[in-house]
């Protein structure tokens, strides 16, 4: 039987470094091809419910929603669009790796990316990639709409908020979707982790009202509350006015990230409910 002589073995098999870069840009492109294959629900869908929501406040209040304090000049509805935006953000980050890990869990496919030459860290930024991919694009598309419809207006004032803060919350969240995902074994799990921590947070951090008008305790336990600094911070970015300090929600939200993704590394790393 004829052999491959050894140098010609040596130029055919791929030669990987310490960093995998072609493996990680692969399942990115799983990644962020699996949610565009469906864009319809996966990208559509929220903008409509984010316009959907934002038409309805219109409808309800018109001009005569009043804000007070530091938004007393503002229009509610410019007030409201960028706390929308960042629900969308917070919501799509945390479904696009939570639903591809359980999937890929329930339909025994996860060995497809637990084979391939992949350290915890290329894992780890590749669904992290995707989930960051899909929130930004939302918010793009969330934004451009709005401020074409005239539902709202999204000046941007401040460029660094907008994008530290998108940034940051769709890693904290996507982190949270993988981990999610890895720990779930069935969709009900997830749909508690969406219903009785995702949404309460999100309802309850500034969304829809300024937070200064809750009462004691309230107020203070709601500057606990890390998607308050997503919100607030992102929304400063457009409006130029912020309920909360810029430099707490930075190094929050910042350490969170690096929290959460170092946490997702060491799930992989240990192959926690992934490796028999």
């Amino acid at each position: 039987m004829d052999t491959i002589p050894k140098a010609d073995q040596a130029r055919t098999l791929r030669q990987y470094g310490a960093f995998n870069g072609l493996g990680l840009w692969t399942l990115y492109q799983r990644e962020v091809g699996r949610f565009l294959k469906v864009w319809m629900q996966t990208v559509f869908a929220p903008v409509v419910t984010t316009l959907l929501f934002m038409t309805v406040f219109k409808l309800a209040f018109g001009d005569r929603g009043q804000l007070t304090g530091d938004f007393e000049a503002l229009r509610y509805n410019d007030f409201l669009a960028p706390g929308l935006i960042m629900m969308a953000i917070l919501q799509n980050a945390f479904a696009n790796t939570s639903s591809s890990l359980v999937q890929a869990k329930f339909n025994s496919t996860h060995v497809d990316f637990l084979m391939p030459p992949l350290s915890p860290l290329e894992l780890t930024l590749a669904f992290l990639g995707g989930a960051v991919t899909r929130a930004l694009l939302i918010a793009l598309i969330c934004g451009v709409a709005i401020q074409l419809s005239g539902l709202a207006n999204l000046p941007i004032r401040h460029i660094w908020p907008i994008l530290w803060f998108a940034l940051t919350s769709a890693v904290i969240l996507g982190a949270l979707g993988i981990a999610g995902g890895i720990w779930a074994d069935k969709f009900d799990h997830l749909a508690a982790v969406t219903n009785f921590v995702i949404v309460p947070l999100t309802f309850l951090s500034g969304t829809f009202y300024d937070v200064k008008v809750m009462v004691e305790p309230f107020e203070a336990i709601t500057h606990l509350n890390p998607i308050f600094y997503m919100i607030d911070g992102y929304r400063y970015g457009h409006i130029g006015v912020a309920n909360g300090s810029l430099q707490i929600g930075v190094i929050y939200t910042g350490l969170l990230a690096l929290g959460s993704t170092f946490g997702v590394w060491a799930m992989f790393r240990n192959g926690y409910k992934l490796k028999a």
